[in-house]
């Protein structure tokens, strides 16, 4: 009886003196919240709000906006598995910094299986259509760094995207 006394009470102190974990939902409400403050002062400081559109899904305002550059043609379905070929450039919101770009290489990806920002930007689009999306770090790569190509955590990104082919 006494060991399981013993027992339970090394536990009841090893588990107060545990440090409080973080509370990753505070810290991602805190994130959103800069990030659209960064998205919006973007917005007001080069004039773009009459030409931002904000997306909703099911009805929800997100952290990704788009800028229609050029409209395309066409009524096309978007499922997950919709193909799409794109071209495309993405830079850091906040400081301009080229992180990636197709250049004259078209790659095709199942919607399936690309950022969330575009996931959400794209079906926005018909074919031969341009887009601008700035997305919310949590809609991109979120808080994890992307050390290959430099790119930090939670940063904002601004995306240039041509939308070449459509595939269902």
């Amino acid at each position: 009886m006494n060991r399981v006394l013993l027992i339970l009470l090394l536990c009841v102190v090893g588990l107060s003196s545990c440090k409080k974990g973080y509370d990753s939902l505070a810290e991602e409400r805190t994130q959103a919240a800069k990030d659209d403050e960064i998205i919006q002062k973007y917005i007001a400081d080069n004039n773009l709000g009459t030409v931002t559109n904000r997306i909703d899904s099911a009805g929800i305002a997100t952290g990704v906006y788009y800028i229609e550059l050029k409209a395309g043609t066409g009524n096309d379905l978007y499922t997950n598995s919709t193909r799409v070929t794109i071209d495309y450039t993405g830079k850091v919101l906040t400081t301009g910094y080229l992180f990636a770009n197709s250049n004259s290489f078209h790659p095709s990806f199942s919607l399936g299986e690309v950022l969330r920002a575009w996931k959400l930007a794209i079906p926005q689009m018909k074919k031969g259509g341009k887009i601008r999306v700035l997305a919310a770090s949590r809609y991109a790569y979120g808080p994890y760094p992307q050390d290959g190509i430099n790119l930090p955590a939670n940063c904002v990104v601004d995306f240039e995207i041509e939308l070449l082919d459509v595939t269902n």
